[in-house]
């Protein structure tokens, strides 16, 4: 078993939930049930299935605990892109977190090619 805790790819799925609670309170109230229902969810899903998989006892389990959390950044992607084609959310507003979106999907993906060919 590892300590979540401990891997990075972990706390930056933290920091990931934060900015999009922050940015999510950009959002119409109208969309509470809507879209930013959906993005927090998505958000939360990184790190919960990293700190899950990591309570797996085998490699596969782990990796693909890590497949879902990859999938819930795509999701989040989408969900930004259609907050900005709505105009609820700028271009600029997203710029960071996009940044942010990419180096995990990188590291992420990164333990996956690990775990796989190892």
């Amino acid at each position: 078993m590892r300590d979540f805790r401990k891997l990075d790819i972990w706390k930056n799925g933290i920091q990931i939930v934060k900015e999009i609670y922050e940015l999510s309170d950009k959002l119409p109230s109208n969309e509470k049930f809507g879209l930013r229902s959906q993005i927090t969810r998505a958000a939360v899903s990184v790190p919960s299935n990293i700190a899950e998989g990591c309570s797996r006892n085998s490699e596969i389990e782990f990796k693909r605990f890590l497949e879902i959390a990859i999938g819930s950044l795509f999701e989040i992607e989408t969900q930004l892109i259609i907050t900005k084609e709505l105009g609820f959310i700028s271009k600029e507003d997203l710029k960071n977190l996009f940044k942010l979106l990419d180096k995990e999907a990188k590291m992420i993906n990164s333990l996956i090619n690990k775990i796989k060919y190892s």
